[in-house]
């Protein structure tokens, strides 16, 4: 069999996951800490703590499967 050379497109994809989902993360919890002057609808969910827990679980789950081999 051919061994594959090179590094997998997804782990490039995990990286870019894991950082925007740690930047979304970081965006929520500052936003906590300086609330908007008006009221945002539905704030109370937290959105971008979920989406930003959610993107970085899937970036490292990729990151960490897709990850270059040494040989």
């Amino acid at each position: 069999m051919h061994e594959q050379t090179g590094v997998s497109i997804w782990f490039f994809i995990g990286i870019l996951l894991l950082a925007y989902g740690l930047l979304i993360i970081g965006a929520d919890v500052w936003s906590q800490s300086h609330p908007p002057e008006k009221a945002v609808v539905l704030a109370q969910y937290r959105a971008g703590l979920w989406w930003g827990m959610l993107l970085t679980a899937i970036g490292l789950f990729y990151s960490l499967k897709f990850r270059p081999k040494s040989h």
